[in-house]
């Protein structure tokens, strides 16, 4: 795919979840690349990535990570997040001249694939671990591929106000209100490991992880960042261990243990691995769940994108689905559905 496809493909994506200030930008930038201008050069060997790769996030995070650091205050006087408010015309001026005086620096920042693993998505973690207590009620070994900055890996200490029941503890400085439609048991989660694995990490405790974090969320959108800083609160109060590994090596080392439920969790990772990879991966999850056992058990939960075809317009689309699969049985049930940064969550529970 060519990046001029990318980029309008991402402006169609980042307007339909809310984010009309990035929508403009990307379509700005593909004016500029048309004509031309400096994103040719910011851009260049990046033509011809697949779309998977976010080439216009990451580019959109590298600025956004400038403004947040307080060295380009010209451009963050037009970005919400750094209290500012956009204007097309101004905002972009300052934007082409952020790229025309640091180039390389944005360049280097794009090999740096975007630290994605967004607060929301704790939902669909959440909400997916009562329902297993409901039929598994055993402590929690938690097991995160992707995990950036493993800030998930605390879902149980945030709040969620579903419907008819309220969870987590009432005075986290993270709530979802609402976190979903369908009510769910009052099982109890018990979690008694939090591992997880990056071949990035970033460390949420320092200021400069806790500044990525934030760069790659969308500035216009109060409520995610938010929700972020409260994480990274969180965080600073729950210890997890996050290890620098590929997910193929993590989960080759992983052992499943008596009297606890192994549970493996993933969110919008899979599209940045490699067919082998995720072979490998599914290939180990068949490995560990025959050994399980009931006082043994694994679980695997994702939240990851799934093709749908339209029959109407003819058109492909994207669902995105909560799946859980247990064994010892390996039986596979989709929980639910919502959108990638965690919003709209419908549980099924018929």
């Amino acid at each position: 795919m060519h990046v001029v496809e990318a980029l309008q493909r991402q402006a169609a994506a980042c307007e339909d979840l809310g984010s009309p200030m990035y929508a403009e930008l990307l379509r700005l930038l593909v004016d500029d690349y048309e004509v031309g201008g400096v994103s040719v050069e910011v851009l260049e060997g990046y033509e011809d990535r697949s779309f998977g790769e976010a080439i216009g996030l990451r580019l959109l995070g590298a600025v956004h990570g400038l403004v947040l650091s307080g060295t380009v205050p010209e451009l963050a006087a037009f970005y919400p997040s750094a209290g500012g408010a956009w204007d097309p015309v101004l905002g972009w001026e300052a934007f082409e001249q952020v790229l025309q005086s640091r180039v390389g620096e944005v360049r280097s920042l794009l090999t740096q694939p975007p630290q994605t693993n967004e607060v929301n998505r704790s939902v669909a973690l959440y909400g997916g671990l009562l329902q297993l207590a409901q039929t598994v009620p055993l402590p929690v070994r938690l097991f995160e591929i992707g995990a950036s900055a493993g800030l998930n890996l605390r879902a149980d200490h945030f709040r969620y106000v579903g419907d008819g029941a309220s969870y987590g503890p009432a005075d986290s400085p993270v709530v979802f209100d609402p976190a979903w439609v369908g009510e769910l048991p009052s099982a109890e989660v018990r979690i008694a490991e939090r591992v997880g694995c990056d071949i990035a990490p970033v460390n949420p405790l320092t200021e400069e992880g806790a500044r990525t974090l934030a760069s790659y969320v969308w500035p216009d959108q109060a409520d995610r960042l938010t929700r972020l800083r409260g994480a990274v609160e969180v965080a600073r109060q729950v210890p997890a261990d996050v290890r620098p590994e590929d997910a193929v090596s993590f989960l080759r080392a992983l052992e499943l243990s008596e009297g606890h439920v192994t549970v493996v969790w993933h969110s919008i990772m899979w599209q940045y691995l490699r067919r082998p990879d995720r072979a490998a991966i599914e290939a180990r999850l068949e490995e560990l769940g025959a050994q399980a056992t009931e006082s043994a058990p694994l679980a695997h939960l994702s939240l990851e994108p799934h093709a749908t075809i339209s029959h109407e317009r003819g058109a492909e689309g994207w669902e995105y689905r909560v799946d859980l699969r247990t064994w010892p049985d390996g039986s596979l049930r989709t929980l639910g559905t919502l959108g990638p940064h965690g919003q709209a969550l419908v549980w099924d529970v018929s």
